[in-house]
């Protein structure tokens, strides 16, 4: 487990695309996992959206959406997961077959379980809320639309 404040700043500095299991459409604003990617796309990350519901969703923030993760297309740098703990397990083979450079779970939104797993393939796992992280980067922007 990536377990510094300083490693996950490097992850973060280093990546440029982000897939964003659990996305929620523009439609669900004031939800964080909208407003995170949201703020991410705003300071330069490239956002894969990987929604779970929304089946008539076809684009998210500009985005053309994918319902697995194995298919965005191209390199993931972070893959950040917007799901459950007790949800997570359902994707740990899509996850594990697109291979991200890291999986990256919210605080306290972590299955232990399935953490382990993607530990155990080789692909190093982030347990704190990435938004906060990148903030702490540069001096933070103004709230998005929708936060204020």
């Amino acid at each position: 487990m990536v377990a510094t404040v300083a490693e996950s700043r490097e992850l973060l500095r280093g990546a440029r695309r982000i897939a964003v299991l659990g996305i929620k459409p523009e439609t669900r604003a004031a939800r964080a996992a909208h407003y995170i990617p949201e703020y991410l796309a705003s300071v330069g990350y490239e956002i894969l959206p990987v929604p779970v519901y929304y089946p008539d969703v076809t684009a998210i923030l500009g985005r053309p959406v994918v319902r697995r993760v194995v298919d965005v297309p191209g390199p993931i740098d972070i893959l950040s997961v917007f799901r459950r703990p007790e949800d997570q397990a359902q994707h740990l083979d899509d996850i594990l077959a697109a291979r991200p450079g890291v999986v990256w779970f919210q605080s306290g939104f972590m299955d232990r379980a399935t953490a382990a797993a993607i530990e155990a393939a080789g692909i190093p796992v982030v347990h704190a809320c990435i938004g906060c992280r990148r903030a702490e980067i540069d001096p933070p922007l103004a709230p998005l639309e929708g936060q204020r």
